[in-house]
């Protein structure tokens, strides 16, 4: 067999002083050469792979099939797999062992040995897409085995309901017997799988009906019978920490979970009807990476505009939107913009949904009076440069975040309002002066989430001029191409995959903060900042229809969500 460092020299142009150097850390640290060299990037784990199935004579699988069969999940554990980097994959076309690591001859030969499978051959594979296989494969091993699990609840079960739980557990390691904690984490792990954003347990007069929220719009799930909901609800409290015998009021909890390779935070909240607790449960996926604003879909002239907003000396820049419109997503990635050594960044938010270097995050906690007004009073003494509000919900908090602005801080937040321009009107509503209001607020912009066209099943089409006529599109709509998705297997059959935003951003001009002072109405504010000279100011509606026009959206969805 040749060395692994002579294939690399020889046909992939290693440097031979490469190869010796990390020969000297092995030498001194252990562990296996190619990793060494992937670990300093000296070279790609798929440049690895060709080099280990030259050296071994395996046949290399960049790509492994998407939807793997579980017919091996009863006999080995998903940690075994996991710890040694390997997948079982059967089709009709083939099979064989998918491996990263050839070394582990032993692990490989047990595994054959347990399911029967002696002689199968063995495949090198990125470690990536094994352990994306792998999950997938024990995640679609517990959707269908929900309805198994409701038969086997029973009434009389409260160790279950009690059982400990350790907050970061992996939910597909978990081999707990007991069917209300099988229930719960295959919700759980379902609902992380479909990238859901809530999920809802509903009780009615005979029936419990869970629903999860996937791209803003809500699927159902499952609906057991009447019996399973106490149940249910008191495993969902023991692990949100909540008085599971308090019935009659409302509380707050949070979970800590983990399902494949997804760190989860939930926020539940509880809410009592006529028919039992109603449960709600908020997913933010720790694992998600921050998007830069150039990722946000904004149009280049919008976004040329914020990005010199953001870089104000001082002032107030507020997003609005109803909830879950993206609106803490656009705020987190231009603070990810003014994010520097020279900067102090302080943040006071409910909840803090992501976590970032640098900047220091305070979360309002209510029980100790903690608000967004007296969290923002002990910030402007910590001399911050920049401060975000989670969100304006008062006279008091309104009137600290002017304050600040006014005395050379720059003040990002969020208000629920319909578009731009209400802004102002729900400000003066709250009580504050329009001289205020137009001295210190320097752009306002409203947002929506619109779902992507799936591109696994997007498709040309061109709609019927009288469809055009009738929702009195703009000229270039006539005869033009658009896009929509069938729907498939990767998109649920919706034809829409991920979501993206639509915005409308309105500078405070010197016409804009002249018109404050006269009037409130937001009809009047509107119209002036659509026409204004120098940055006229382009509608949600608007901007969706380019995204239209640009194959990334479709006209429904548009309508949907901008009036």
């Amino acid at each position: 067999m040749r060395y692994l460092g002579e294939i690399l020299i020889e046909s992939f142009g290693m440097k031979e002083e490469v190869i010796t150097a990390a020969l000297k850390l092995q030498k001194e640290k252990g562990g296996r050469l190619g990793r060494i060299l992937v670990q300093q990037k000296k070279v790609t784990e798929e440049d690895l792979l060709r080099a280990l199935s030259i050296q071994f004579g395996l046949e290399l699988r960049l790509f492994l099939p998407p939807n793997p069969d579980p017919f091996f999940i009863d006999k080995i554990p998903i940690a075994y797999l996991r710890k040694f980097k390997m997948m079982p994959v059967a089709t009709r076309e083939d099979s064989f062992i998918a491996v990263s690591d050839p070394f582990h001859f032993q692990q490989i030969d047990d595994m054959q040995r347990l399911l029967g499978l002696e002689g199968m051959k063995t495949c090198l594979a990125p470690t990536d897409e094994i352990l994306l296989a792998v999950n997938m494969a024990y995640e679609r091993d517990s959707k269908g085995a929900a309805d198994q699990v409701l038969q086997d609840i029973d009434d009389d079960d409260p160790e279950a309901i009690l059982s400990a739980i350790e907050e970061t557990a992996d939910l597909l390691d978990d081999t707990s017997d007991a069917p209300v904690i099988k229930l719960v984490n295959l919700i759980l792990s379902q609902a992380a799988r479909d990238g859901a954003s809530d999920i809802h347990i509903e009780p009615y007069k005979d029936k419990v009906k869970i629903r999860k929220r996937v791209d803003g719009i809500l699927y159902d799930m499952l609906t057991p019978p009447r019996h399973v909901q106490a149940k249910l609800v008191s495993r969902i409290k023991i692990m949100a920490k909540m008085d599971i015998a308090e019935r009659r009021l409302p509380q707050d909890g949070r979970i800590e979970i983990r399902v494949a390779d997804k760190n989860i935070d939930l926020r539940v909240s509880s809410l009592p009807t006529a028919f039992g607790e109603r449960i709600v449960m908020r997913l933010l996926d720790k694992s998600n990476v921050l998007l830069s604003l150039e990722q946000l879909g904004m149009s280049p002239r919008d976004l040329e505009t914020l990005m010199k907003l953001i870089k104000a000396p001082h002032g107030i820049i507020l997003v609005t939107g109803p909830t879950g419109s993206g609106k803490t997503t656009s705020l987190y990635s231009a603070l990810t913009v003014l994010n520097q050594p020279d900067v102090n960044i302080i943040t006071v938010e409910d909840p803090i949904e992501y976590q970032i270097n640098g900047i220091s995050q305070m979360q309002v906690n209510s029980k100790i009076d903690l608000t967004f007004a007296n969290g923002l009073r002990t910030i402007v003494r910590q001399d911050p440069d920049i401060i975000l509000v989670g969100e304006i919900r008062d006279l008091e908090t309104a009137e600290m975040a002017i304050q600040a602005a006014l005395t050379g801080h720059l003040v990002f937040s969020t208000l629920h309002t319909n578009d731009a321009a209400s802004a102002v009107t729900r400000l003066i509503d709250m009580g504050v002066e329009p001289f205020l209001v137009s001295s210190s607020v320097n752009a306002v912009m409203a947002q929506r989430l619109v779902r992507r066209i799936c591109p696994a099943c997007k498709e040309a089409y061109t709609p019927a001029p009288e469809y055009i006529d009738s929702l009195s599109l703009p000229p270039e709509f006539k005869g033009a191409t658009l896009h929509r998705g069938r729907g498939c297997d990767a998109c649920l059959n919706t034809g829409y995959q991920g979501r993206q935003g639509i915005y409308e951003l309105m500078v405070f001009s010197e016409q804009i903060k002249s018109l404050i002072l006269t009037t409130s109405d937001a009809g009047q504010i509107k119209r002036a900042a659509i026409a204004a000279t120098d940055c006229p100011m382009t509608t949600l509606r608007q901007d969706g229809l380019r995204q239209v026009l640009a194959g990334q959206t479709t006209l429904e969805e548009v309508f949907r969500v901008a009036a």
